[in-house]
């Protein structure tokens, strides 16, 4: 099918028109100047946002194990109504993500949903438990060819594992995501060390427990000259760490989530357990800290550690819950709302951290890629002008457990085009069986 999309801002700026036949963008040119001769189907989009196809870094699927939470066909549709046309799929799931068997069966799943391309991160050790390096070479060498590393939800503590992992990557251009927490240091944390923590009478999760690990790491990347991603930087001692690292030349990389770009600490008083993440929320200080490194590129992307749960398992005991939260449909909005309307980004450095950087620190070469004739149609088009209370409807994944529900956040995700169809159109998600049958459609083009 042929679509034309006319007069959309191209990162914000000059109103363009994009032709899309079938999965390809055939034509970008100023706005009024593409010809809708036999074309099948023109959609005004003047005034919009054009973005390539948001790609996120750091989401939780849950499928295979944890099916109550989100499976990989809800996690994708939450994709769709975000702007994410890609999604690197953490490895905490069960059976844990260990094996070429597992990652390709993450990825198939993915393929046959339609929703967005699934991306499997594989576990830096067997079981996640930090002892026994996992299958890297044959996840990098499977289907899924997996380039990406980490044991998220856990640190991988021992020095000479970390090193090892390290090590093993670097054959193939791969990269370790480290989850930044000592966990000697962080035993019954609960929350943010600090004045609150102690007011409160909640285990104190201290900065230096992120801080000290990224310092660690960083120098066993350069004692072996690979790469080392920083997942949800969080705290002013944390970017120090990174921006002292990348001065010395080091190959590192951070990401910072929408929530620690907005939320701190005062919002657990309520133990409202939707606040509940790992790393913690921190104070006001430390939010200036990560938005000043996003801003001046110490930070390279952002990431939604999209972390869903039933309503059980939030709706209870603050010691209790759950850590974390869901973050793929409302990540756009916060950082327009955080970055973007603060002056701090243009349009065109959104692009950069929520599409391009992602995709190449993943080392995904399909995604990421420019609105440009010959590329694949991953796009979205955001409106950025109204302003609305987050709301339950604005979910298209299967839990709840966002921190932002009830709170007024600008902009509105219009249309989603992943790989030329149109996963959200005009705000409303297209059936899972359309999804489904576009991608079987896709299937035995390549076929």
């Amino acid at each position: 099918m042929t679509t034309l999309y006319r007069g959309a801002k191209l990162l914000g700026a000059d109103p363009v028109d994009v032709l899309v036949a079938g999965t390809t963008i055939a034509e970008v040119a100023p706005a009024g100047s593409v010809s809708a001769d036999g074309v099948e189907r023109v959609i005004d989009v003047e005034g919009l946002v054009l973005l390539p196809g948001l790609v996120d870094l750091h989401t939780h699927l849950r499928e295979p194990g944890f099916e109550s939470s989100e499976t990989v066909l809800t996690g994708t549709r939450a994709a769709a109504f975000g702007g994410y046309t890609t999604v690197f799929a953490m490895a905490n799931t069960s059976p844990v993500q260990d094996t070429a068997g597992v990652v390709e069966a993450v990825a198939a799943l993915g393929r046959a949903a339609g929703y967005a391309d699934v991306r499997p991160i594989g576990a830096v050790t067997v079981g996640l438990e930090g002892e026994q390096l996992s299958e890297i070479g044959a996840m990098a060498q499977s289907n899924a060819g997996v380039r990406v590393f980490s044991d998220d939800g856990k640190c991988v503590f021992d020095p000479l594992i970390m090193r090892r992992a390290l090590e093993y990557v670097k054959a193939f251009g791969g990269v370790v995501a480290q989850h930044a927490q000592d966990p000697r240091l962080t035993a019954g944390a609960q929350m943010n060390e600090g004045a609150l923590s102690a007011e409160l009478g909640l285990g104190g999760w201290p900065a230096v427990a992120e801080s000290s690990i990224i310092a660690r790491d960083a120098l066993l990347a350069d004692h072996v000259s690979s790469r080392l991603h920083v997942c949800h930087v969080s705290t002013r001692e944390g970017v120090d760490v990174v921006r002292w690292a990348k001065s010395r030349g080091i190959d590192v990389t951070a990401e910072v989530t929408p929530h620690h770009l907005l939320l701190t600490e005062e919002l657990v008083r309520g133990y409202d357990a939707r606040f509940k993440v790992n790393p913690p929320l921190r104070t006001q200080d430390d939010v200036l800290a990560v938005r000043e490194a996003l801003a001046d590129g110490t930070i390279d992307i952002v990431a939604t550690d999209h972390a869903p749960h039933p309503v059980d398992a939030k709706e209870t005991e603050w010691d209790q819950a759950a850590m974390g939260m869901v973050g793929l449909e409302s990540a756009l909005r916060v950082v327009q709302h955080t970055m973007v309307d603060t002056g701090a980004l243009s349009w065109g450095d959104v692009a950069r951290i929520m599409s391009e950087t992602p995709a190449r620190i993943g080392g995904d070469s399909a995604s990421g890629r420019p609105v440009a004739a010959g590329e694949l149609a991953n796009l979205v088009f955001y409106d950025p002008a109204p302003t609305a209370d987050f709301t339950t409807a604005a979910l298209g994944g299967k839990s709840i457990n966002s921190p932002f529900l009830g709170m007024p956040l600008p902009g509105r995700v219009v249309h989603t085009v992943y790989r030329g169809t149109r996963t959200l159109d005009d705000g409303v998600l297209l059936s899972a069986e359309g999804a489904a049958a576009a991608a079987r459609a896709r299937e035995q083009e390549l076929a």
